[in-house]
């Protein structure tokens, strides 16, 4: 269930962004379980929607937003100490906006990649564990 602080930021976004952000969640839920990652702290962070591992050492927190001034965009955001938009930029050339550093935008006027949200999502939620392994 979706926390209700988060309900309520979502629920002014328009309709196609609050859809990529529903399968967004559900990708993100799924590769908790399947990556052996454990329980998310599921809540808002600087006001957007986020998901980080509970377990230390495991993952980075992975942000969600929407906002007026990009319109067009479902934004999502790793931490800019990372190189996870790098990586992202490497493994999609091109395919979405990307700041580089910590920024990656999601088209709202197309189907949402799900290829690239769950690669994102899981590389972010197990990067300190790949690091670690490497």
């Amino acid at each position: 269930m979706t926390p209700p602080d988060i309900l309520a930021r979502i629920e002014d976004w328009p309709a196609n962004a609050q859809k990529h952000f529903a399968r967004t969640r559900c990708i993100v839920h799924d590769i908790a379980e399947t990556a052996d990652i454990g329980a998310l702290d599921e809540a808002l962070k600087w006001g957007q929607p986020a998901w980080r591992p509970k377990r230390p050492l495991v993952g980075s927190t992975l942000r969600v937003d929407w906002s007026p001034t990009t319109p067009d965009r479902l934004l999502a955001f790793v931490d800019c100490k990372t190189d996870l938009a790098q990586q992202m930029d490497t493994r999609f050339p091109g395919q979405f906006h990307n700041d580089g550093r910590r920024a990656l935008g999601f088209a709202l006027n197309a189907p949402l990649d799900e290829d690239a949200v769950w690669q994102l999502a899981h590389l972010t939620l197990t990067y300190h564990r790949a690091k670690r392994l490497s």
